[in-house]
């Protein structure tokens, strides 16, 4: 078991001074079998009342409505965590699932469809030759290697760049610049794990990547595939690896888009910038 803390702190300063709408905020890593949340505190200015709920992924949300003026929005969360993933490549797939090209069973083919087709209908040429360079349709291959095989090609043969814009980039728009964020990469993986059939879904967290001086850890975005037998596994194309012990999952979703860490409006001058800072360290 790995502990770790994570400190994850927002500022909105605006141009003058606003009335908040409600903001939803997630920012709780998901709990399971494999983390467990020791403590968690959510420090928000100007106050703010509190509500939450678990939305249709099992993702905690909390709702923050304010009733004050202000004209900065700060949020700091900080958790401590129980990291049980120590052995990810510890699991045994389905006998039926193990060589692909497979077929899920129907009855989790029903609460698998929504994963699977969304992104299959913007293919084109771009994205079929690219995947044809992976896989063609005569090759019979593990199922996990074919997913390893996606996630290391797109570390290895595109560009990761750190990019502030929001949004998610087209899985085509990442392949011709050659370069996108984490989760453009992971975009890419889903669509392209679903074209080939399986069911795939976005994550967005936290990594823990090796102490430096100009970085402690950041959020980040992965892809999960089901494989029957194992469950959901987290592939992570910007790194080329399979998700483990220094990944952090905080919500999941069918789209890229649904799941920002904040989310809000506020009424009143036109106008704000946006501060984040992200440590996550191993916590004695």
């Amino acid at each position: 078991m790995q502990r770790y803390k994570i400190l994850h702190r927002t500022y909105y300063n605006f141009s003058g001074t606003v009335r908040l709408g409600p903001h939803q905020l997630r920012l709780r890593p998901r709990e399971d079998y494999e983390l467990r949340i020791e403590s968690a505190t959510l420090t928000i200015t100007p106050p703010a009342t509190l509500l939450w709920h678990r939305d249709v992924e099992g993702n905690s949300v909390a709702i923050a409505k304010f009733n004050l003026p202000t004209n900065q929005l700060a949020v700091e969360s900080e958790v401590i965590i129980q990291q049980y993933n120590q052995a990810p490549l510890d699991f045994l797939v389905a006998d039926y699932a193990i060589g692909y090209p497979f077929t899920y069973q129907s009855d989790d083919k029903i609460l698998l469809s929504p994963y699977m087709a969304s992104g299959v209908q913007r293919i084109n040429n771009l994205l079929v030759e690219w995947i044809a360079n992976i896989w063609k349709p005569t090759d019979r291959i593990q199922t996990y290697t074919l997913l390893h095989q996606i996630c290391t090609h797109i570390h290895e043969s595109l560009s990761y760049r750190v990019r502030e814009e929001p949004g998610v980039q087209t899985a085509e728009q990442t392949l011709s610049g050659g370069t996108g964020s984490c989760r453009d990469f992971a975009a890419l993986f889903m669509v392209a794990a679903r074209w080939l059939g399986f069911a795939s879904r976005f994550v967005s967290g936290y990594l823990h990547a090796p102490p430096s001086t100009d970085s402690l850890g950041a959020t980040h975005a992965w892809a999960e595939v089901y494989l029957p037998g194992a469950g959901w596994k987290g592939f992570d194309p910007t790194i080329g690896k399979i998700v483990g012990t220094d990944h952090i999952a905080v919500a999941v979703a069918r789209l890229p888009e649904s799941v920002p860490p904040i989310a809000g409006s506020f009424v009143g001058p036109p106008g704000s910038s946006l501060d984040v800072g992200v440590w996550v360290t191993m916590w004695e």
